[in-house]
């Protein structure tokens, strides 16, 4: 066996991108899981205004979640940092009242997830639920009520999988108050189709990472696949030590062009709703030189002959069911360029796998 394959088989980061699809099907068959979220929708009935918290990776899932949340159900929802919660907390109520919180940290210790969780409930008093990967944490202990995905919790400091399996939760979760069980089904049609197709996006990734070198990334998406792209810049950012940037893709027309090159990695998350506008912005940074990875679902001619490498799905689902499989070819990109570069993944530069303070 080669060396490389031997690091890749004791990677716990390795094993644990791999394992996504499988971790999503057990999430969604969980009946303790589902009673769990019932639960939680019977209390927050009359709600009408949802927050999502979390911080790093947390805080760009929580973005992901809030989209999804306001298209299932009508609702309202945002995003906000829990350090926003912590130090600024009149950006809450300016919300108004009515609110339901989600608070969001795959310890359950993220000191300031904790502490915001703690600023919702006991100073605005604003209903908490938390979800985490990890049973007896303080969040649990800081919320009215929890849901505990242990079933995807990582060895690794990098979230992977903790960041589709709580995205995927909250999903349904916001399927279930929308009173569309049809898109539940969905993303367990996404997770079956992803199983196969995973190790195939993995070679694809690995041969691409040995062929470029690139000074800059970028990573571009509208709606709910702006907090995928977020959530992309930092995956490359923290295995790879490289530099990463994200934009909402019509956005990066607007002044941050000028860094394209020869040696600029972009990388488009191109959703179904506005398929032709990102489209154009993909072929216009092609033609200054870029070289791009596009990540759709079904792929148009233009788009086939300006991509560089091209992650298509195929899958007949909503596109909202398609946020979590669209984050892993840029899991796959921090990993492999991090290993090509020389660096252990595993042990990602001067993070620890949870930011605690005193």
């Amino acid at each position: 066996m080669a060396n490389s394959e031997i690091k890749l088989k004791n990677s716990a980061t390795w094993n644990e991108i791999l394992s996504q699809p499988r971790i999503w099907q057990e999430l969604l068959r969980q009946p303790s899981l589902h009673a769990e979220m019932d639960a939680i929708l019977e209390k927050s009935l009359k709600r009408e205004k949802w927050i999502f918290v979390g911080c790093g990776t947390s805080y760009y899932l929580a973005e992901a979640a809030a989209v999804t949340f306001m298209s299932l159900t009508g609702q309202p929802a945002r995003s906000l940092p829990g350090s926003e919660v912590v130090l600024q907390p009149d950006l809450v109520l300016a919300e108004g009242d009515n609110m339901q919180a989600v608070v969001i940290s795959r310890s359950g210790k993220t000191s300031e997830a904790v502490r915001a969780a703690g600023v919702l409930r006991s100073h605005l008093r604003i209903p908490t639920i938390g979800i985490t990967c990890a049973g007896n944490s303080p969040l649990e202990q800081a919320c009215e009520r929890s849901m505990v995905l242990r079933a995807a919790d990582e060895k690794s400091t990098v979230m992977t999988r903790s960041f589709t399996g709580m995205l995927i939760t909250l999903q349904s979760l916001a399927a279930k108050r929308a009173g569309k069980p049809a898109f539940i089904q969905e993303l367990g049609d996404m997770a079956e189709r992803f199983v196969p197709r995973i190790a195939e996006i993995a070679e694809q990734m690995e041969s691409f990472v040995k062929q470029q070198s690139f000074a800059d990334y970028v990573f571009l998406g509208q709606g709910a696949f702006h907090g995928i792209a977020r959530e992309a810049a930092l995956k490359v950012m923290e295995m790879s030590c490289s530099y990463s940037q994200f934009f909402h893709a019509l956005e990066f027309r607007h002044g941050p062009k000028a860094i394209v090159s020869p040696e600029t990695c972009l990388t488009f998350y191109l959703s179904e709703t506005g398929y032709q506008a990102e489209a154009e912005v993909l072929a216009e940074m092609k033609e200054l030189g870029g070289v791009i990875v596009a990540i759709c679902n079904h792929a148009s001619e233009n788009v086939k002959r300006a991509s560089d490498l091209l992650v298509e799905l195929n899958f007949p689902v909503n596109e909202l069911a398609l946020l979590a499989p669209y984050v892993v070819p840029s899991q796959l990109m921090g990993f492999f360029t991090g290993m090509r570069k020389g660096l252990n993944p595993d042990a990602p530069k001067n993070l620890s796998r949870v930011v605690m303070l005193d």
